[in-house]
């Protein structure tokens, strides 16, 4: 569908991070029963708690500019999914296993941070001071998961080179 104004632009890009927390979701629920860990399984259900708020922040953002969710047919996030689950049986080791979910919700959340910078830049493109303010929060909750993930991360390397 062709694009013809910035508005429809911003809806399609809010449409698709929209669709985009949706399949984050359910990638950070997939982990967390994946997960072999109960740290790794407590971090990505609080994570799943949080999406839950994002996307009801994503709604209001529809609200707020008088739009609705544009469908759309990108393959980005099956794909992610499909390798994650492919790569994940490969591993053996537990250890392995814990810090390979790790790195892949923190490759996840580092793409879906990068949409939010560009679109927080639309909003105020388009005069929705409002819907930036929104998309702040959350890239905020984003940000503070990925320093979360960060600290467990060192925590499980910091364990492994005390018991070694």
């Amino acid at each position: 569908m062709p694009i013809k104004d910035p508005k429809e632009l911003f809806v399609r890009m809010l449409s698709d991070v929209r669709r985009g927390a949706e399949r984050s979701t359910k990638f950070f629920q997939e982990a967390s029963e994946l997960a072999q860990n109960e740290d790794i399984k407590e971090a990505l259900n609080a994570r799943v708690f949080v999406q839950d708020s994002i996307l009801k922040r994503l709604d209001e953002c529809f609200r707020l500019i008088g739009a609705q969710p544009v469908k759309l047919e990108g393959k980005l996030h099956d794909v992610l999914g499909e390798d994650f689950r492919r790569e994940l049986a490969e591993i053996e080791s537990p250890d392995a296993k814990r810090l390979f979910i790790l790195a892949k919700v923190t490759h996840v959340m580092h793409f879906r941070m990068g949409e939010y910078v560009a679109l927080i830049a639309a909003a105020d493109l388009t005069g929705h001071y409002g819907v930036g303010v929104l998309l702040e929060t959350c890239l905020a909750d984003k940000l503070a998961f990925i320093e979360r993930t960060r600290r467990l991360i060192r925590e499980r390397i910091a364990q492994r080179v005390a018991a070694a």
